[in-house]
């Protein structure tokens, strides 16, 4: 079984403080699950997944205002939902629940080896989307949503609290800070060789040495290389890139 990189956060949502309670003390049990947020209404579920980066949500189907099968319907049109799993005593709404891709239908009151089935469930989707996710980026500009292959990126410079990705024919702007993409894309041979640039090994033409000072080429752009990072950069590359300059 394929298991996601991170525990999973998940929501529990319904309008019967016991009900919630209890679920999210089962769901606590489980190594498999990292937070439970608690709602005690559709709106609120609604306000924690916008909140957060939720892997998966569970919702009673009847809830004032706004049920568990509206929230799905609200969540199908996003171009990554979280997992959805219904948990209710009504068993007349099962297939409506599948015609809303909903991953599973729990009936209260809920066993705890049929959770554990939900969760293995919730895990394995969290898996391929991990999959699928580390080979590509998705970028939005202005009313458009494209999705950038990784390896096309040569280069990411810091920009504050965001990061433009540099490929050869154009630049993205993302709302992620350099750090955190060179802990997450450094088993896919990105480097720090700045505090404001971020580079992909692939792309590294050769790195040049002059007057005590680094650089390295990608393809007609040369970057700087910190001399504090210029020591990770020579044991990141290989030797035979690193020639010095005339």
């Amino acid at each position: 079984m394929r298991k996601p990189l991170r525990p999973l956060t998940v929501v529990v949502a319904d309008d019967e403080a016991p009900a919630v309670e209890e679920l999210a003390y089962l769901l606590g049990q489980d190594a498999r699950i990292g937070t439970v947020y608690r709602a005690s209404s559709g709106a609120q579920a609604l306000q924690e997944i916008e909140a957060r980066d939720v892997d998966a949500v569970f919702l009673d189907i009847h809830m004032p205002a706004l049920s568990g099968l509206e929230i799905a319907k609200a969540l199908s049109r996003r171009q990554r939902p979280p997992a959805v799993v219904f948990v209710t005593a009504d068993e007349d709404q099962a297939l409506r629940a599948f015609d809303l891709a909903a991953l599973d239908y729990l009936l209260k009151p809920v066993r705890p080896e049929r959770l554990s089935e939900s969760v293995r469930r919730i895990c394995e989707l969290a898996a391929d989307t991990e999959t699928e996710d580390a080979d590509v980026v998705t970028v939005v500009q202005g009313a458009t949503t494209r999705i950038i292959p990784r390896g096309d990126i040569r280069y990411v410079q810091a920009q504050g609290d965001y990061a433009r990705l540099h490929t050869a024919e154009a630049s993205y702007l993302i709302r992620v800070p350099l750090a955190d993409l060179e802990e997450q894309w450094a088993g896919a041979g990105f480097v720090r060789i700045h505090r404001s640039y971020l580079v992909s090994r692939n792309h590294i033409r050769q790195v040049r040495l002059s007057g005590g000072r680094a650089s390295v080429q990608l393809g007609e752009v040369d970057l700087p290389v910190s001399r504090r990072h210029l020591p990770a950069v020579r044991n990141t590359l290989d030797a035979g890139r690193v020639r010095p300059t005339p």
